[in-house]
């Protein structure tokens, strides 16, 4: 069964997206609100049965989405179980990533034979609180937030930078930090970002660079991060 985008705001970020993705990655746009395929009995028992119904939604969301994601990619769809690290298992093959919020889920899947790692971040556009920017933010982020017409606005892109990046390294070094672990740099002319590590993840070393790139647009925040091989 086919996804079929059963509103206008679904369509519009599916649009907002395409562009920030090679044509060779799929990708897909749902929502929790939206009538979805269920999941696969194997997916649904990764679930806690104590799982309450937004984390249902949430959870057959996102999943739908990474099944259109493979569709779109032009492979069979097969169930996406959890690690125990609750990572998403991947298909021999293919690396992916989900992200979702209260009202969008968006997943993007790539040939392992071409991507090293990928990662997809949604947020909602609302302003990142500034009580909250320390625990997300780097003394040299702040500084630059201060210096910007929107810094509400670019603290929480900031924020979606660090979580794409992020899960982009993991498929990779499995290695677990917080939100210092990276220091983003924005360049808002053409709407991209660097991630650069600031200790050794191996294989990754400080100072080395995750690409990435950004869209505000529809009610959400969507960023992107990459490495090819």
């Amino acid at each position: 069964m086919s996804l079929t985008y059963s509103t206008t705001r679904a369509k519009e970020r599916h649009a907002l997206i395409r562009p920030l993705f090679d044509t060779k990655v799929g990708l897909a746009v749902t929502a929790p609100q939206d009538i979805l395929p269920a999941p696969f009995p194997e997916e649904l028992a990764c679930l806690s049965p104590n799982a309450v119904p937004k984390r249902r939604a949430e959870f057959a969301a996102g999943r739908a989405a990474a099944h259109q994601a493979m569709r779109d990619l032009g492979i069979a769809v097969q169930p996406i179980l959890v690690a125990p690290s609750r990572a998403p298992q991947w298909p021999t093959g293919v690396i992916g990533s989900i992200s979702h919020t209260k009202t969008c889920a968006m997943a993007v899947v790539a040939p392992a034979a071409e991507w090293r790692g990928i990662g997809v971040d949604v947020e909602e556009d609302t302003p990142l609180k500034r009580d909250l920017w320390p625990a997300i933010c780097l003394d040299t982020e702040q500084d630059w937030l201060l210096q910007q017409d929107n810094p509400g606005q670019l603290a929480k892109v900031i924020f979606s930078a660090k979580e794409a990046a992020y899960k982009c390294q993991y498929l990779i070094s499995e290695a677990f930090f917080g939100f210092d672990g990276m220091r983003v740099e924005i360049k808002l002319s053409d709407a991209s970002f660097v991630a650069n590590f600031t200790h050794d993840r191996a294989p990754f070393q400080k100072g080395d660079q995750i690409s990435g790139r950004f869209a505000v647009g529809a009610g959400v925040i969507v960023t992107m991060a990459e490495l090819r091989t």
